[in-house]
C-alpha cells in the first residue's frame, strides 16, 4: 500500500474540504444548514452515496465506454439516492419531511459527480471507497458546523440567519476561519518536511 496516497486519500475530506476549500455543494449546504438535525441527515445521506457510487464506478470504470461515461455515472448515483430516499420514506418519515426535498438534488450534486470523475475512474476499489468517505465526512462534518452556529445566531435572536443570505454570511466567516487554519497547518507542515529531510507525515 502506498502510504503517501492513503493518507492524501484519508485526510481529502478535511485538506479539500468539498464546502470550506473546494466550495462544492452550495444549494443543499445553504438550504438545510438552519439546524444541526436536518445537516447530519443530508451530509450522511450523501456520504452513503459518495462510498458507494465511488465503489461501483471504480470497478465498472474499465467496462464504462468514453462517450457515455458522465451518463452512466448518473445511474449509478441516481439507484443510490432512490434507495436513501426509499429508507428515510419507510423508517425516518419525520427525516424525510423535512429533508426529502434535496435528496433527489444529491444525483446532481457537484461534489459526487467531481469525485466519479475526478477520482473513482481512475484508482482502484479501496481508494475510490476511502475517498468517498473522506469526501462524504468533510462534507457532513461542514453541514453540521454551520447548521450549529446558525442554530446559535437563532436562538440567540438574530432571525436573519433563517435566511439564505444569513445562511451565506455565515458560511463565508466559517469559510474564511477554516481556510486561514488550514493555512496554519500548512506552514506547519512544510516546516516538518523540512526538518525531517523531506518524509511529511
Amino acid at each position: 500500500m502506498d502510504m503517501k496516497k492513503f493518507k492524501e486519500t484519508a485526510l481529502g475530506g478535511v485538506l479539500n474540504n468539498p464546502v470550506f476549500v473546494l466550495v462544492l455543494g452550495m444549494c443543499p449546504t445553504i438550504g438545510m444548514s438552519t439546524n444541526v438535525t436536518n445537516a447530519l441527515g443530508l451530509g450522511l445521506a450523501t456520504a452513503f452515496v459518495l462510498v458507494f457510487s465511488n465503489v461501483f464506478i471504480s470497478l465498472l470504470r474499465r467496462v464504462i465506454p468514453d462517450k457515455v461515461r458522465l451518463p452512466s455515472y448518473i445511474i449509478i448515483i441516481a439507484t443510490f439516492v432512490t434507495l436513501v430516499k426509499m429508507f428515510l420514506e419507510k423508517f425516518l418519515p419525520s427525516l424525510n419531511a423535512s429533508i426529502g426535498r434535496f435528496i433527489p438534488l444529491i444525483v446532481v450534486n457537484c461534489i459526487i459527480l467531481g469525485r466519479a470523475e475526478a477520482f473513482a475512474s481512475k484508482n482502484g476499489v479501496g481508494y475510490s471507497a476511502l475517498d468517498g468517505l473522506s469526501m462524504g465526512l468533510g462534507f457532513t462534518c461542514s453541514l453540521v458546523i454551520l447548521g450549529g452556529v446558525r442554530m446559535l445566531l437563532i436562538a440567540a435572536g438574530f432571525e436573519v440567519f433563517k435566511t439564505a443570505a444569513g445562511g451565506f454570511i455565515t458560511l463565508g466567516l466559517l469559510m474564511a476561519l477554516f481556510n486561514y487554519l488550514l493555512g496554519i497547518y500548512r506552514n506547519a507542515a512544510k516546516s516538518k518536511l523540512l526538518f525531517n529531510g523531506g518524509n511529511m507525515l
